[in-house]
């Protein structure tokens, strides 16, 4: 019997993603299978290796008696005031606000020598930022535990995204956040994560619905550059991949947002938009369309479609 619990503890871990920070923690997007080597000597000595200098969004709350009101009490003796929940980007800000002092350190991943920020006081408000839903999806202490070896959170990026048909009915926004977590060498370090916050519109507030978060690796981009730059992403996948280019635009950046242009062999236009992380990655975050009255509407094409598509003719052909 113990065998057969053991084996379906094993399985359900393999099928549930491990939960980080109160978000699912995805592996990274790139398949191993399409990775390479190629554009290495071209890359300058410091791209990719380098940490923000971006400054912190999530300053509104920092003095310690905002916190007093909660310091004995549990997470279901808590509301969140109104006032923080009046927008989704106010309802990011004050959730990353709440949470940038608090520590969840460990002996395994310890670190600071004493107490650090405000301990474990803000995690029971903070998990009242989620919706209904979402709590009933985590319950609080797994919520505390995913935090494990946490000791600091930076909020660098928030930007809105187009509506997502995989999440109906919620508004999707666009994070990078900075943390400093403790080890077991008694060093801490910085880690950057990126990921993508679901919100939900309840009693006239705005919470979370739903988080994912995925790891930044500050070697992988360094010696396997293509799938992490954007031009080299459009101009392979989908112009060698899909055939879809006949000209690709220059590149128009603002700050960390990256656009290109493509005029499309099939007589249409094309817009990508990527978003440049700390790691200097460059992650694909929207695709449009123009359309016959010159609006540009959302689309979402997967250019391992036209690579599969592609294997599959050469493979029928021999």
């Amino acid at each position: 019997m113990k065998v057969i619990q053991r084996l379906m503890s094993v399985l359900r871990k393999k099928r549930h993603p491990p939960l980080m920070m109160g978000a699912t923690f995805q592996k990274q997007p790139i398949p191993i299978d399409y990775r390479s080597e190629e554009g290495l000597k071209d890359r300058p000595d410091e791209q990719y290796f380098r940490p923000s200098r971006l400054p912190i969004l999530n300053t509104r709350l920092t003095s310690f008696q905002f916190f007093q009101p909660y310091y004995d009490k549990t997470y279901d003796e808590i509301v969140v005031p109104t006032s923080l929940l009046r927008s989704p980007e106010e309802t990011i800000v004050h959730y990353f606000s709440v949470l940038r002092e608090a520590e969840n350190l460990t002996e395994a991943q310890s670190g600071g020598c004493g107490s650090v920020g405000n301990a474990k006081i803000p995690y029971p408000l903070a998990y009242n930022f989620f919706t209904n839903d979402y709590q009933q999806r985590i319950s609080y202490s797994t919520y505390l535990d995913s935090f494990k070896g946490v000791g600091h959170t930076n909020l660098l990026k928030v930007h809105k995204l187009p509506n997502d048909p995989n999440h109906p009915s919620t508004i999707p926004y666009f994070i990078e956040i900075e943390t400093i977590e403790g080890s077991n060498k008694e060093v801490t370090y910085f880690a950057y994560y990126y990921g993508y916050m679901y919100l939900k519109k309840e009693k006239n507030q705005y919470k979370i619905h739903e988080l994912n978060l995925y790891g930044e690796d500050f070697l992988c981009a360094a010696y396997h550059l293509w799938q992490h730059n954007a031009e080299a992403v459009v101009a392979i996948e989908y112009g060698e991949w899909c055939k879809l280019i006949k000209k690709q635009l220059p590149t128009k950046q603002d700050g960390y947002i990256k656009q290109i242009d493509i005029v499309g062999t099939d007589g249409h236009d094309y817009q990508f938009i990527f978003f440049q992380l700390t790691n200097d990655t460059d992650i694909l975050v929207s695709q449009y369309k123009r359309n016959k009255s010159g609006q540009w509407e959302v689309m979402k094409m997967d250019p391992r479609d036209c690579l599969e598509e592609s294997k599959k003719k050469k493979s029928h052909n021999h």
